[in-house]
């Protein structure tokens, strides 16, 4: 046998974060290019947005001073001349404009794009490693939630917001700095006297919108969960007409996350109208006082002109900062879910030993093993069983007494609370997690079937399988002559969750699929339990076929289906009480002759 020791692979991105927006700036550290010149033409399109106050001042100031004018100290006397030029630079600015704002616009809506798709993808595969407990802990609709709507609500705050603030914090630079140079300091400070009480509201309501916003998307979480939920179960709220039912859970769940948004919409709503009366301040004090100083010959009535303009074009552009807060909170609530989902310990580590699927003998030995679920009682109390390599054993008892739980300990959907479960004499849990997972074949009585075709769900984790190899499985399987029946054959798509074909039909898909598969231990957890008798014994000649000379676990309520295993287990309350061929445990007239005699 050869093993080979690795190192497990690490993540490279960081995610134990203590803010979302530093999270944000991680997953687009790689793209730090793409910010930077995303921002450069953001900064440059803001300059030149400004210019047209500076080319109306200028304007003004030929029709006032028309020689001694801007312009016409450059040399260029003629008035004609003078406007024939700032007209031809008022082209070229307003043609960088739009350049520059198509730049800035496709930068920052493809780095949206690349982080929000590394984000989905990282979340995806951070929820893939994830043990079973914590899926049975949280809802499809609530884990939909996180991957689809947390994520896209990221998009909107990236494809502007970023921008946007970027550009207002240029306007800002720009007007202060242009104030204080043409300006007297007295009249500046009351033209800018606005705005630290902006920035200071901004950041008060941003506080008071994050609580807000946070509750928004925990209410739209349930309610996504309720749909998703609904929608798997739709056949049972028919048959039992519960439709009425569904509709009031889904209107109090609907309710809840529209009374959520409502109180959010409260707050944020009041922003604007708030940041406009301080606005009115700050513009009406640089009306007079700049008025006043014109009047005077302080300045030129250009460079007032001038500054009447950008002040409004700054002004009015931070009543937006109400719109972009709104975007951001919305956004960092998303990414407080996100990041939270990230941050979940991976319980089910992979070991460091590699164990090559055709090395395996598939030698299974539980040793002193015991379990329990969170928060409940044991239910495999110090069990021991050792399985000889290639032989077939059967595992039965009644419905609680543990016996998939074996299976689940077995695959490492979930680690033992104590003991060890080994293969081949290997500790399952220092093995690498997908060489474990690969050696081993499940049927189970649920079968899952994606939506697809029957040779796509038939080559599930065999994807590079070819057609004849395909072909083959499914006759061993003897499902081949039933997949021709089917209006495409093999092209035939199954529907979602295999609900077009019968629960026979997609039994021997499954037992194709763990045929193909070719595992060294195959396991059949209740494989014919919901088939009709035809079905079972066509599955049952199938069974004999593929577990020739190869360990298998067969869990089955049907005693009829594991009467020629070379050895049979009986589990009660997480212990094994009896173990013998079929006769032997039948001589003993013990709990598995009870069993065998109310079995169909």
């Amino acid at each position: 046998m050869t093993i080979t020791s690795k190192s497990p692979k690490v993540s490279t991105k960081r995610r134990n974060l203590s803010h979302p927006l530093q999270s944000l700036l991680n997953y687009g550290s790689q793209y730090r290019q793409q910010i930077w010149q995303a921002t450069t033409f953001s900064i440059i399109n803001t300059i030149l947005d400004l210019a047209p106050p500076w080319i109306i001042g200028t304007a003004v100031d030929i029709l006032v001073k028309q020689q001694d004018s801007v312009i016409g100290k450059l040399g260029i006397r003629d008035i004609f001349s003078q406007f024939l030029l700032l007209s031809f630079v008022t082209v070229i600015i307003w043609m960088f404009e739009s350049l520059s704002e198509y730049a800035y616009s496709r930068w920052w809506r493809n780095l949206a794009q690349n982080i929000q798709h590394d984000l989905r993808l990282d979340a995806y595969n951070h929820v893939q490693e994830l043990d079973s407990a914590y899926f049975e802990e949280s809802s499809t609709g609530g884990l939909m939630s996180i991957l689809n709507d947390d994520i896209n609500q990221l998009e909107d705050f990236l494809n502007f917001g970023a921008s946007e603030i970027i550009q207002i914090s240029t306007s800002i630079i720009i007007l202060v700095g242009g104030a204080f140079l043409i300006l007297p300091p007295s009249i500046s400070l009351v033209a800018m006297l606005p705005m630290p009480f902006i920035v200071w509201g901004s950041f008060t309501y941003q506080k008071r919108l994050e609580i807000r916003y946070a509750d928004v998307r925990e209410k739209v979480s349930y309610l996504n969960s309720r749909l998703a939920n609904n929608l798997s179960g739709i056949n049972t709220i028919k048959s039992f007409t519960a439709e009425e039912y569904e509709s009031a859970r889904l209107a109090g769940e609907s309710q809840a996350y529209r009374k959520s948004n409502i109180k959010a919409i409260k707050l944020s709503a009041a922003f604007i109208p708030l940041i406009r009366m301080l606005i009115l301040v700050g513009f009406t004090a640089l009306l007079f006082w700049g008025g006043m100083a014109t009047y005077a010959g302080v300045i030129s009535i250009g460079s007032y002109s001038v500054l009447l303009v950008l002040v409004q074009r700054l002004l009015w552009p931070l009543v937006s900062l109400g719109e972009i807060f709104d975007k951001y909170q919305r956004s960092m609530a998303s990414a407080n879910r996100i990041i939270n989902l990230l941050n979940t310990p991976i319980n089910i580590t992979a070991g460091n030993i590699y164990l090559p699927v055709d090395k395996v003998s598939g030698e299974i030995e539980f040793q002193q093993v015991t379990f329990a679920y969170q928060n409940r009682e044991q239910i495999i109390k110090t069990l021991t069983l050792h399985i000889p390599p290639g032989k077939t054993i059967a595992i039965v008892g009644s419905t609680g007494s543990g016996k998939s739980t074996l299976v689940k300990l077995l695959l490492r959907f979930y680690d033992v609370s104590s003991g060890q479960i080994t293969i081949d004499g290997i500790d399952i849990q220092k093995l690498n997690l997908r060489d474990l997972r690969r050696s081993i074949g499940l049927v189970s009585q649920d079968v899952f079937l994606f939506h697809g075709t029957v040779a796509e769900n038939i080559a599930y984790g065999t994807f590079d399988a070819k057609d004849e190899e395909i072909i083959k499985a499914s006759k061993i399987a003897e499902a081949h002559d039933f997949i021709m029946r089917l209006p495409q054959g093999y092209q035939t798509i199954v529907g979602e969750r295999g609900q077009k074909l019968s629960g026979g039909q997609r039994q021997r898909i499954a037992i194709a699929r763990a045929v193909l598969k070719n595992p060294p231990i195959l396991i059949l957890d209740e494989a014919t339990s919901a088939v009709d008798n035809e079905t079972e014994a066509a599955i049952q000649r199938s069974l004999e076929k593929i577990t020739v000379n190869r360990t298998t676990i067969a869990i089955a309520h049907r005693l009829s289906t594991i009467r020629n295993a070379d050895c049979i287990y009986v589990m009660e309350y997480g212990q094994l009480v009896e173990s013998g061929t079929h006769e032997q445990l039948l001589a003993q007239n013990g709990i598995y002759a009870n069993l065998y005699r109310v079995s169909p």
